[in-house]
């Protein structure tokens, strides 16, 4: 049984699509681009994008009283490898050891012009 994962937390779905899925002991949520959840707005460079990206991965987390430590897999999608250092200097501010599993891949373009996504699997 799937249970939908609505949350304030984090920005909205901005298509169909749900923040995340609920399957039992493994919650599937979606990539969170760097939008204030209160505003709408996005900021400015890959530092505070990144901050603000893993911010709303937080808030998802948190809605499900779960945190960092949960999270068993995670999926950065960058505009522009050359960030990968920067990012990885703020991804290490978030997660702890043991690490979750990660991939980090450049990309074409995101939604609505963001610099990073960020995608996660957690477990219960």
């Amino acid at each position: 049984m799937k249970k939908v994962v609505q949350t304030t937390k984090a920005p909205g779905a901005i298509g169909p699509y749900s923040q995340g899925i609920d399957i039992g002991n493994m919650i599937f949520f979606s990539g969170q681009i760097p939008l204030n959840p209160e505003t709408g707005e996005m900021p400015e460079g890959i530092e505070a994008q990144t901050k603000q990206a893993l911010d709303n991965v937080k808030g998802l987390l948190e809605s499900q009283g779960l945190d960092f430590s949960h999270v068993v897999k995670t999926t950065v999608f960058l505009d522009n490898m050359d960030d990968f250092n920067t990012v990885n200097s703020i991804y290490a501010q978030y997660f702890v050891e043991p690490y979750p599993a990660r991939s980090a891949v450049e990309v074409g373009r995101l939604p609505k012009g963001a610099l990073i996504e960020v995608e996660i699997i957690a477990v219960k």
